[in-house]
């Protein structure tokens, strides 16, 4: 048994297509991966660099390999995928640590 499986995460994700020079193409093959991550059902911040996406440790890990694979496959002659990962009780909520700063309108 897989005593990590259901430990409490947050990841911070960005996939980055290389050698593409259209920013739309860069950027709709970037939407692919955001509906990947969207279609889990887990909950997930949308920021300019990097999205952060909460849930168990295991279903994170396979979602980072999804949306690298979804962005290779999308047709980017190489992709760089830059990771942050965060596990473990009472780590709190994206929400948490930045409805302060919203309410200020950032």
């Amino acid at each position: 048994m897989n005593r990590f499986r259901d430990v409490p995460s947050a990841l911070a994700i960005q996939v980055l297509p290389m050698g593409i020079v259209d920013r739309a193409t860069v950027w709709a093959m970037v939407d692919q991966a955001i509906q990947q991550i969207h279609g889990t059902g887990l909950t997930y911040t949308v920021g300019p660099f990097e999205t952060v996406v909460e849930g168990p440790l295991d279903q994170l890990l396979d979602l980072a390999a999804t949306v690298h694979r979804t962005v290779l496959v999308a047709g980017a002659p190489t992709v760089a995928t830059y990771m942050k990962l965060w596990s473990g009780e009472g780590i709190g909520t994206s929400k948490e640590k930045i409805e302060k700063y919203r309410a200020q309108g950032h």
